[in-house]
């Protein structure tokens, strides 16, 4: 097993133990009760669809285990707020607090702050999750290909669409887009990193753009560094790019959202 599959499974493993405590402090039962039904929903679908540009899905994270620290010092209402007047048609927020630093209270943050949908990016393996982000005004969430079986993907796909939540689901090559596609997957990330080794390489979404069938909408995920790398995806077929790193390495994470969407120039 290589270091960053048992990294994954590292975050898999810690997310089922703290999900067995919060069940404990807040069953099922009665976290569905208290979540708004329907939530109160903007369409992270239809963020994405937005016509004559290059849309960039903006990310706040503090930290990952790859990079260690990126930014501490910087509140998810405030970048929020910067990243919807740079430009952002979405935001992404991640919420897992052992291996990010996060919390759902960076996501209610961020989503109070702003007029954008938002997708809460964790290690989602529990329908319990599901129902936390609807809970939390969530509009979307995370799905990763790699960290569940087929079962588990049909079965969070059943519960985010019964508490009406869109769902990005992860792959990061053709046997995962595979197996996202036969779960009924419409929203699909290509990850240009590899949860095994974590290299990181542009050319996967490429790879896979002829792969994604017509109906099927299309986000390119980590290592966009540059307007160029946003308009080689979008000319690739991706509606559009998930980027965090970039941003939040940057002294201002707004600043830094608006020079990249410029230097993309206009979707054609």
């Amino acid at each position: 097993m290589s270091g960053a599959a048992s990294v994954l499974d590292r975050i898999v493993a810690t997310t089922r133990e703290q999900l067995v405590l919060r069940r404990a402090t807040l069953p099922l039962e009665r976290l569905q009760s208290l979540a708004p039904t329907p939530t109160p929903h903007r369409s992270f679908v239809a963020a994405l669809c937005r016509p004559a540009r290059v849309n960039v899905i903006a990310e706040f994270k503090r930290r990952s285990p790859s990079r260690g620290v990126i930014r501490e010092d910087l509140a998810p209402a405030r970048v929020a707020e910067a990243y919807q007047r740079a430009g952002a048609v979405a935001l992404s927020v991640l919420t897992e607090p052992a291996f990010f630093g996060g919390s759902l209270e960076d996501l209610r943050e961020a989503r109070r702050a702003s007029a954008l949908a938002v997708l809460r990016k964790d290690f989602v393996v529990d329908p319990y999750q599901v129902w936390e982000a609807a809970y939390a005004g969530a509009d979307a969430l995370l799905l990763i290909v790699a960290a569940l079986t087929d079962e588990e993907l049909r079965t969070l796909l059943a519960s985010a669409a019964e508490a009406h939540i869109d769902t990005l689901v992860e792959v990061h090559d053709a046997i995962e887009l595979r197996r996202a596609l036969a779960a009924g997957a419409r929203l699909v990330g290509v990850n240009n990193r590899d949860l095994r080794s974590m290299q990181v390489r542009l050319e996967t979404c490429l790879e896979l753009a002829p792969l994604l069938p017509a109906g099927v909408l299309a986000v390119a995920e980590s290592g966009i560094k540059s307007g160029g790398d946003l308009r080689r995806l979008s000319d690739a077929g991706y509606r559009a790019c998930l980027v965090g790193e970039q941003l939040m390495q940057a002294p201002d994470p707004g600043a830094a959202l608006r020079e990249l969407i410029h230097a993309a120039g206009p979707r054609e």
